[in-house]
């Protein structure tokens, strides 16, 4: 059984294993962990015009199914809220906001895998 702190430690490391591919496809970070009484965004970035608000989810093993599968309407409608939020506090004049997700699958044996969903809501 994991703990609430092993479970942090696995989504903050996933989080930096997102950021770090991300930025090697020309993204920059914007900010990180960002929080407000309706929630938090894991990364926002920039790529080229767009702001994009980027959920992480982070899995081990194959439990749980694929990351990706855990973010489902009521997430993405929660994050495009907080998107607004975002861009009201740190960008006015609207520019375009682009939702994206990447998928952390830290396998027992071999390397992370890293999936990137571009656009989703």
């Amino acid at each position: 059984m994991t703990t609430a702190r092993q479970r942090q430690a696995l989504g903050a490391y996933g989080e930096r294993l997102a950021a770090r591919y991300l930025v090697s496809r020309g993204m920059s970070i914007l900010d990180q962990n960002w929080r407000c009484p309706a929630g938090e965004i894991d990364l926002v970035l920039r790529d080229g015009a767009d702001v994009v608000v980027c959920e992480v989810k982070t899995r081990r093993g194959s439990v749980g199914g694929p990351p990706l599968a855990a973010v489902g309407p009521h997430k993405l409608a929660r994050l495009r809220r907080l998107a607004v939020l975002w861009v009201e506090d740190h960008e006015p004049g609207r520019p375009s906001i682009r939702l994206d997700l990447v998928g952390v699958q830290l396998p027992y044996r071999g390397p992370s895998l890293v999936e990137h969903a571009i656009g989703v809501g």
